[in-house]
């Protein structure tokens, strides 16, 4: 229980925390909950207050709250050890872990380079990238091919592949920008084509990109599938399928940023097994521990890992973090995992990912909404560009949606016009209709009543 009533609580926030990616005026003008615990897919703020975890709390919460297995691993690991550094030295579970990771992938050769998030992962890969060939006798190539609208973290060498405007612009002028292709989305496409009409149009940037400045290009590197800050824009397992043979063809390195879209998000393991590629470098986190924990991983094929050699020139990768691996957080990694095959949890995402894509459909004829995209267990509802707009007629504002979700219990976080849920992994079949069928009943309700 907490020591502090809520009124201290508020108090106190407002007075000494700094939330992220949040606006000022919206901890100070209206109520938010004040989260004490958590338990399966709910979770109870200091009122006692029931919520469903619409977000899977920030995309990784995976197994839900509170997991037994996880809790339990979590508290055998920190009464052995808490922590040791992996420079120099190593421990058991850092070890088990990185094995099972690599396992994961179509070949095993493969080395993993923990960190603590999904920046520090990409940061990781980038420098990568670029000392890999520096190492193999090419400095030249050392720039960097992204999608616009993807978001890869907010560190300065994250941000330079991943710049979004409406987060980044104040950081320009301190950021080397990547060469960007046009970006995919597959249901609002800047084609007007459609799945049966489709072919590729929008990979004609990226391929212009190639032609003209392969010779200095050290990677490419995408949110597989889903764009998810810029609004869960999802594209077609083809594109990626087109990027890898074009990485391939050009002997560029491919980044597959799998921080929010691995670990099952999408009904496969990794998103880009839909595409039957195989990235050269594989970055995970978030639902890595469950949510539990800070951890992240670069996956980097043997092939890359042995250009950084020591001899006969010294190659060593000199980059790491103090809580690289550490030791509990790399067993709670090591017991998501024992728990994803135990319990099929990949193949049930994919299962209720069908379940949702057919539960969504219905949305698709609301007068307020310009489309529905679904991908495994991932939903989203783009609202008319209006609906930003608050007092628009006819129309429904993203806010309004989320205040009646949340007077419904169910907690959400729009993103621009766009509505979506991605609950944990582990979410019932009838609970996650009934989630949908709430949102429908909320975007119905604020679109009426403005």
């Amino acid at each position: 229980m907490a020591k502090y009533t809520g009124e201290q609580l508020r108090k106190m926030d407002a007075a000494s925390l700094w939330h992220p990616y949040t606006k000022h005026s919206s901890m100070t003008e209206a109520s938010f909950p004040i989260i004490e615990r958590g338990e399966g897919l709910y979770l109870y703020d200091i009122e006692g207050n029931r919520f469903l975890d619409g977000i899977s709390s920030w995309w990784c919460c995976n197994l839900g709250h509170s997991h037994p297995e996880l809790v339990d691993s979590i508290k055998r690991q920190a009464a052995v050890l808490q922590h040791s550094i992996l420079g120099n030295l190593t421990h058991p579970y850092a070890i088990e872990l990185a094995a099972r990771l690599v396992n994961l992938f179509p070949t095993s050769d493969r080395r993993v380079l923990f960190a603590g998030d999904g920046a520090s992962a990409v940061e990781a890969a980038l420098k990568v990238a670029v000392q890999y060939w520096y190492a193999v006798g090419k400095p030249e190539r050392s720039k960097f091919v992204s999608l616009v609208n993807d978001y890869h973290g907010d560190t300065l060498g994250a941000v330079s592949v991943g710049f979004v405007e409406s987060f980044h612009k104040q950081f320009a002028g301190v950021v080397s920008p990547s060469f960007q292709a046009e970006s995919p989305c597959c249901k609002a496409c800047g084609w007007g084509k459609t799945e049966e009409t489709c072919n590729l149009e929008c990979f004609a940037s990226m391929q212009s990109i190639f032609n003209a400045h392969a010779e200095e290009l050290a990677a490419v590197i995408v949110e597989p599938l889903c764009q998810g800050a810029s609004g869960m824009r999802i594209y077609t397992s083809k594109y990626l399928a087109a990027l890898g043979n074009l990485c391939r063809e050009h002997d560029v390195l491919l980044i597959s940023d799998e921080i929010a879209m691995g670990y099952g998000r999408t009904g496969k393991m990794f998103a880009f097994e839909h595409a039957g590629i195989d990235p050269d470098i594989v970055c995970c986190g978030k639902g890595m521990s469950g949510g539990y924990l800070p951890i992240s991983a670069t996956v980097v094929k043997k092939r890359v890992y042995d250009a950084f050699t020591d001899y006969p020139e010294d190659n060593t990768f000199y980059h790491g973090h103090t809580f690289a691996g550490n030791p509990i957080a790399s067993a709670v990694g090591v017991t998501v995992l024992d728990i994803y095959e135990r319990e099929s949890i990949v193949a049930q995402a994919q299962e209720k990912g069908a379940v949702l894509a057919r539960e969504m459909a219905r949305f698709a004829a609301l007068d307020c909404v310009d489309n529905v995209r679904c991908l495994g267990m991932i939903a989203a509802v783009e609202l008319h560009e209006q609906s930003l707009q608050p007092n628009y007629a006819g129309r429904t504002h993203p806010e309004a949606i989320k205040r009646e979700l949340l007077a419904n219990s169910i907690l959400v976080r729009p993103l621009g016009r766009v509505v979506y849920i991605m609950p944990p992994l582990i979410i019932p079949e009838n609970l996650l209709c009934e989630t949908v069928r709430c949102l429908y009943d909320a975007i119905k309700k604020t679109a009426e009543n403005q």
